[in-house]
């Protein structure tokens, strides 16, 4: 029988406090994506370059390589980057405070000891400010107990994502860390297509935009914060967005519809302050879903419940 317990010591997250470590996170997790990138088929919505959480941090997952497979694994427990190969070979890197550049070398030329040969783009994507990684002597914070804290959190939210996720019957993404934005998210679709998406990202190749918004999506995840908000926070969109998206009621109060961004949010903080966090994420999770799927006359029958398999 699966238990349907998920931890509730919800860690506290300050922004002012993560986002140097954030940021040079998300370029480090740029890079090692971009080698999963190039190793791995195209799978729909860029599917096949995102990471997981992991019960030590994030994982590739399997890369597929020449006769075997390799993954790479951000460990943030023991603070390392671990990889390993299905040949049995292994190489790992301290994570602490160094350069992106540093980082970069570093890893690539750990690869060449396993014999392992990768090319990537070598800039950022979904970032204005695009240094090339290998010159980047600018980013170099990290914080190991704020970085651990900031994963203890994701597996919080991953947990709830997945059991979000297990209730929808209809085409649904797994539950995955895009680090273009550094962005935990989870989408469901209706099964129609969407008209050509014409929004765009700084350094992001419009046809990518385009294929990953093919279909009709109400998509929900958990970003760090930004300059812009300065505050670690749940969304919720779809696309395409009916007019009458925004106005929809949606749980818990505290959540709320930017008309600028087009989204819905709730901020961190109130989950972690909730007897019941779990709860009052799902219940965002859901009433959001309900908005999209209302407004977008979505079949009904895509959300079912799976208790009964559990037993």
């Amino acid at each position: 029988m699966i238990k349907d317990k998920i931890p509730t010591a919800w860690p506290q997250l300050n922004y002012p406090d993560l986002k140097d470590t954030l940021l040079t996170v998300q370029l480090w997790t740029q890079i090692v994506g971009k080698i999963r990138l190039v190793n791995t088929p195209w799978i729909n919505h860029a599917w096949h370059v995102t990471l997981y959480v992991s019960s030590r941090g994030l994982t590739t997952g399997s890369i597929p390589y020449e006769d075997g497979s390799f993954q790479i694994d951000f460990d943030f427990v023991d603070h390392q980057l671990i990889i390993s190969a299905s040949n049995g070979g292994t190489k790992q890197m301290v994570l602490e405070p160094k350069t992106v550049a540093s980082f970069y070398h570093e890893l690539f030329a750990l690869l060449t000891d396993m014999g392992i040969e990768v090319d990537i783009y070598g800039k950022p994507n979904e970032l204005a400010e695009a240094i090339p990684f290998a010159e980047d002597e600018i980013h170099k914070s990290y914080d190991a107990a704020q970085m651990h804290n900031y994963w203890q959190a994701l597996v919080r939210i991953d947990a709830v994502f997945t059991r979000f996720r297990a209730g929808f019957t209809g085409k649904c993404s797994p539950v995955h860390l895009f680090w273009g934005a550094f962005d935990l998210a989870v989408t469901r679709f209706s099964g129609r297509t969407a008209p050509p998406h014409q929004g765009s990202m700084p350094n992001m190749p419009a046809r990518v935009m385009r294929e990953a918004y093919s279909h009709e999506v109400s998509s929900a995840g958990f970003w760090g914060g930004g300059e812009s908000y300065p505050f670690p926070a749940f969304y919720s969109y779809c696309y395409p967005t009916p007019a009458d998206y925004g106005k929809q009621p949606v749980k818990p109060t505290e959540a709320f519809y930017s008309e600028e961004m087009g989204e819905f949010f709730l901020n961190y903080d109130v989950v972690q302050q909730s007897p019941k966090p779990e709860e009052i994420l799902l219940s965002f999770l859901r009433t959001t879903y309900d908005a999209a799927a209302t407004t977008g006359n979505w079949d009904k029958q895509l959300v079912c419940n799976l208790t009964s398999f559990e037993k």
